[in-house]
């Protein structure tokens, strides 16, 4: 089968591979679409997350590993001990990973599992390529009507979908969020499944901020806007809750915490890879809080695919470009480096498209 691994910085390599082979408890899946990722991109530039000799405790695969952890196949095997999933099924795989028997697990946080990791990026398949296998918890058969492109999406909606669970946010509710990015789309969507139907987005790129719009948010361009005082106008003295999916720029969770009213939340979505300041007599006189939110758990995974169903969330219109995994590379991850990021949103992958 064909599948693309990493084997270094900017060094990943479309190849021939055995098909994998089922297990008891595991299924066996023809990959219709797989997304590509933010984390992907960084992998790819990087090189692997772990470094080339890390080999993950509970997937026990070593490097090179085949990338692509968004994604949605159709059911061509089961394993021995397999139940309520049949051939022909067309699911999306929640591909992390967890113990279940730290005390993260053991509180209901399997999301903060010290041996926590994902399937297509610390092994056991991945996304981008023909054919996989993974085990039967992981699997979620979609329902009738919803499309293989909808189910690819499930995973980076459901990164959007917990920290508005998070937020605490409910109808009647007001909210910021800083970045149209794939994920800060995906929390634009989260919130309006919520019920919160007033929604600043922050967003300079044209495409994206131009999407926010139609998906109903009232978007703001910071390198014309001062995006705190715009907002604390429109609303009276601050939304409820806000949400930075931006990151790169260490002045953006200032502005989020700023935005708030008192009492409010921001959560932290993005990764900074620089010191942030933050001025606490927010906290004290204010009484705002900060908080994060870092993947989900299998259950929040259900609550999107139940959204998605039932039209609280289309998320098709996120999809900017469909490409054949055969062209992953250029057309895709080089693509997006560049010119791409500011054109693009969500960019879908499939084995047995053409061109």
């Amino acid at each position: 089968m064909l599948a693309l691994r990493l084997h270094g910085a900017r060094d990943a390599r479309l190849e021939e591979l055995p098909e994998p082979e089922l297990r008891p408890g595991t299924v066996k899946l023809a990959i219709a679409w797989g997304g590509i990722c933010g984390s992907d991109l960084k992998y790819y530039a990087n090189g692997p997350v772990d470094g080339d000799d890390f080999v993950h405790p509970l997937i026990g695969e070593p490097a090179p590993h085949v990338l692509g952890h968004e994604f949605s196949g159709t059911v061509t095997g089961l394993g021995d001990g397999v139940t309520g999933i049949a051939i022909g099924d067309l699911v999306a795989v929640r591909p992390n990973v967890w113990d279940g028997t730290c005390e993260f697990c053991l509180k209901g946080l399997p999301n903060l599992c010290v041996n926590k990791g994902n399937i297509g990026i610390q092994g056991g398949g991945g996304g981008f390529s023909e054919t996989i296998v993974v085990p039967e918890s992981h699997v979620h058969v979609l329902p009738e009507g919803m499309s293989a492109e909808a189910g690819a999406l499930i995973e980076s909606l459901t990164v959007g979908w917990r920290p508005v669970k998070r937020s605490g946010a409910k109808p009647g509710d007001s909210a910021l969020v800083i970045g149209g990015g794939p994920i800060g789309l995906a929390v634009l969507l989260a919130l309006k499944a919520h019920g919160v139907d007033r929604v600043f987005l922050s967003e300079p790129g044209e495409r994206r901020a131009a999407l926010a719009a139609e998906l109903g948010a009232t978007v703001l361009d910071p390198r014309s806007v001062d995006i705190v005082a715009e907002v604390r106008r429109a609303t009276d003295g601050g939304v409820n809750v806000a949400f930075d999916a931006a990151g790169f720029d260490p002045t953006t969770l200032p502005i989020a915490f700023d935005a708030l009213r008192d009492g409010g939340t921001a959560v932290v979505v993005a990764r900074f890879h620089d010191p942030v300041p933050i001025d606490p007599k927010g906290f004290l006189f204010g009484e705002k809080t900060i908080t994060g939110s870092i993947s989900y758990d299998d259950e929040e995974f259900g609550e999107v695919i139940a959204a998605v169903h039932d039209g609280r969330i289309s998320p098709e219109v996120l999809i900017t470009s469909t490409i054949p995994l055969a062209e992953i590379v250029e057309r895709g991850f080089e693509h997006l480096l560049g010119d791409g990021r500011s054109t693009e949103v969500k960019i879908l992958v499939s084995p047995s498209l053409t061109s």
